[in-house]
């Protein structure tokens, strides 16, 4: 079964609606002047009161190495978000378990720039020693209400298998995802998980109860 994690939760309620609705992962971002920025402060009580085996995700944007260090503990994560430049090398001996976004333009444009078919590829297999996973996103600006276009799907299916002996790559699906769509999305690409944000929200950092049931709903039972 595809595992849902709904990021850019900022307050007790959220977390508690998206729990209850069947969430396996909620993501806190930390990336100063983004919609949904959210500090220590502000978490450490939302991740005091999580059930055991949801697992809280601290989302990063080329912050050091010792910052991260410092709010994964602060906070009690139990899995880092990176969406930045950051280098692979650097997060080797991470604390948690890593997972490193790799964007991609929208499904509409990407027709039109193959590279992104070899560059998709070669961001993955850079980081498969560093990184427990790799989460494909729209390379679109934060949002800021609006839903995203998804990325194309069909050609990161294919990524699940870039791992020789090793098993396959766990791939996170994320970028435009939407209760409508979501179901879609895991029947072509069959990933680890899928994580939403805009697609689940009444205004930025606020969640819609409805659509996250649906959105859970719908991803569980593709």
């Amino acid at each position: 079964m595809t595992r849902v994690k709904i990021c850019g939760v900022t307050n007790l309620d959220d977390a508690r609606q998206a729990v209850q609705a069947g969430a396996d992962a909620l993501g806190f971002i930390f990336v100063e002047n983004t919609p949904r920025f959210v500090t220590p402060e502000q978490v450490r009580p939302i991740v005091r009161a999580l059930p055991p085996f949801v697992t809280p995700v601290g989302v990063f944007w080329d912050h050091p190495v010792g910052h991260v260090k410092a709010v994964v503990e602060a906070c009690r994560l139990r899995a880092i978000q990176l969406h930045g430049d950051e280098k692979p090398e650097d997060w080797q001996d991470a604390p948690v378990p890593v997972i490193k976004t790799i964007k991609l333009p929208p499904a509409t444009t990407i027709e039109g720039l193959p590279e992104y078919k070899i560059g998709e590829r070669i961001g993955a297999l850079y980081w498969q020693k560093a990184a427990a996973a790799i989460l494909f996103d729209s390379d679109a600006r934060w949002s800021e209400g609006e839903t995203r276009e998804p990325i194309e799907w069909r050609a990161i299916r294919l990524m699940g298998a870039m791992r020789p002996g090793e098993g396959r790559l766990a791939i996170v699906l994320s970028g435009g995802l939407t209760p409508d769509n979501v179901a879609r999305a895991v029947e072509l690409v069959r990933p680890f998980a899928v994580d939403v944000n805009s697609g689940v929200e009444v205004r930025p950092g606020k969640k819609d109860p409805d659509k996250l049931r649906r959105f859970i709903a719908e991803a569980k039972r593709a």
